[in-house]
């Protein structure tokens, strides 16, 4: 198991320290660095800006929207980042949600697994630097009936498979994931709970004649230090509440739905119903210390590294932290304390 970094969204006045923890990874041999994307920063522009400044780590998005560019487009981009990087770029997909796709995008969230399958087939045919031809139900490329012609890319990506990660959180998603992808992107991944995700990867594996062995399973796991989990804990539960209660509409959360298949329904009911209601404190209040416990690393460096073994005995191939911190130097602190922990716990690779 090797360790990722995950700096989450830029714009917020934290660009300088986000660049510093990047450049502290890539010293301390991190396997990647991620950037997200929702409707502030893009993650395209933020990777470009880290890939220039560091020289080791790879740098990998998580993830770019499909709502937000074509497909072409998003193979254009990962070859130009591939390229100015010297081949350290890992594409990370995802359909963003209902509230996102529609409210910012304008395209309609519907049919979210057939457009990952095609949006996959088409990035994957650019790539291999095919004319790319394709008549699907979302893109028809070229367009009948007018001056466009099959091309192709005109970029040489430094290696000619870019690995490839979709961020997944329901059963049939994850299940395309294992098919389609070489990587998932997971989130409240809990060892406790892993199977019930992983059952689905591996069903898409065998169903791709493929293995597990050459398949990167990446949660991201926030990351606290202190003497004292409980206190520890209680820095994320904002975190946990936005995205269990407030992240889509009522009917629509993915989230929710996963807090409820690791068996937190009625905690996650309450925790929705106050966050919809603007009760923001109370839906963090809500969010059971099991929960965040499972989830997250929280504490010393000991307990830290024995929760690392869980997880590595689970299949996870790169733990990716957050590091929690109200500065830079916190930061940093929690990022070299994750690689002592890697160490100590005896999984690293």
């Amino acid at each position: 198991m090797r360790l990722g970094i995950n700096l989450g969204y830029f714009g917020a006045g934290n660009d300088a320290d986000n660049l510093a923890v990047a450049q502290e990874a890539d010293r301390l041999d991190y396997a990647v660095c991620w950037a997200a994307e929702a409707y502030g920063s893009d993650a395209a522009t933020v990777l470009s800006w880290v890939a220039a400044q560091t020289t080791r780590i790879d740098v990998g998005s998580a993830i770019f929207q499909i709502p937000a560019r074509t497909p072409t487009m998003t193979a254009m981009t990962a070859a130009t980042l591939d390229v100015l990087s010297n081949g350290r770029f890992r594409l990370g997909l995802g359909v963003s949600g209902p509230q996102v796709s529609e409210g910012w995008y304008g395209v309609k969230f519907d049919k979210p697994l057939a457009r990952t399958r095609e949006y996959v087939e088409v990035i994957r045919k650019a790539m291999r630097r095919e004319r790319v031809d394709h008549q699907g139900a979302n893109w028809t490329l070229p367009l009948p009936g007018g001056p466009g012609k099959p091309l192709k890319l005109t970029v040489h990506p430094v290696r000619e498979h870019i690995p490839l990660y979709i961020a997944a959180v329901g059963p049939k998603n994850l299940e395309l994931s294992g098919e389609i992808a070489d990587g998932w992107l997971g989130v409240f991944y809990a060892p406790e709970h892993a199977e019930e995700s992983l059952k689905h990867i591996r069903a898409g594996r065998e169903k791709a004649g493929a293995s597990m062995a050459d398949f990167d399973v990446v949660p991201t796991v926030p990351l606290v230090v202190g003497d004292d989990p409980r206190q520890a804990a209680d820095q994320v539960r904002g975190y946990a509440a936005l995205y269990v209660g407030g992240m889509g509409s009522r009917d629509q959360n993915f989230y929710n739905r996963l807090a409820v298949r690791m068996g937190y329904e009625a905690e996650a009911k309450e925790i929705q119903d106050k966050f919809l209601a603007k009760d923001y404190a109370g839906a963090g209040a809500a969010v059971p210390y099991d929960f965040i416990d499972k989830t997250c690393l929280l504490g010393g460096k000991e307990r830290i590294a024995e929760r690392m073994q869980a997880y590595a005995d689970t299949g996870v191939t790169t733990l990716t932290i957050a590091p929690n911190g109200n500065t830079l130097d916190e930061r940093i602190a929690a990022l070299r304390l994750a690689a002592e922990a890697l160490e100590l716990s005896g999984t690293g690779s």
